[in-house]
């Protein structure tokens, strides 16, 4: 027959309590940091790194820094589901030739702006202040001109900023867009 001493028996004086302090207390000071040496100070820190994103630059030199929504979920959800959006962000859409995009604001919770823009980032319409659609049907909202590109900025921005039609933005770190004029063929030497 063999008989198991528990802990309770070998140590009967010490509190039950005692081992699981213990081990919380160890635990504790291992995953403490130390205090930094004293001549930290004077050493430089590791260098930040700063991610420019994309951004469109507005009519009266404001920056928005986009998201770009490149990949067919990230079209289908756009600015779904979320809470808020500050100025000086947006969202920007672009697609391969001219159309009539056609969006709505199906679980869109914030109003917006929709700048659409041309294929060299002058506005051809707005759809200013469009209200969040909680239930069907959503109306839908498309530009009367062909459009190249949506940009998706927070209600009120657009007119606060200059941006009209006629009017361009600039674009920075965006891979195709604005879209570059197609380079003229070259003359035939005179003769």
């Amino acid at each position: 027959m063999h008989l198991e001493v528990t802990r309770r028996q070998k140590y009967p004086n010490r509190p039950p309590l005692f081992g699981a302090l213990s081990l919380i207390c160890l635990l504790t000071a291992g995953c403490s940091q130390s205090a930094p040496p004293p001549n930290a100070v004077d050493q430089p820190s590791a260098a930040v790194t700063k991610v420019e994103l994309p951004h469109a630059v507005l009519p009266d030199g404001f920056v928005v820094d986009l998201e770009l929504a490149e990949t067919p979920q990230e079209v289908t959800d756009g600015l779904m589901y979320r809470p808020s959006l500050p100025e000086q962000r947006g969202m920007l859409f672009i697609f391969d030739t001219d159309r009539y995009p056609a969006f709505w604001m199906k679980n869109t919770l914030i109003s917006l702006d929709l700048v659409f823009l041309d294929s060299s980032g002058v506005v051809v319409d707005i759809a200013a202040s469009v209200p969040p659609c909680a239930s069907d049907p959503c109306p839908t909202y498309a530009p009367k001109n062909p459009a190249r590109a949506v940009l998706e900025i927070v209600a009120g921005a657009a007119a606060a900023h200059g941006v009209e039609p006629g009017a361009a933005i600039s674009f920075e770190r965006i891979p195709g867009y604005p879209v570059e004029p197609a380079e003229s063929a070259e003359e035939p030497p005179a003769s």
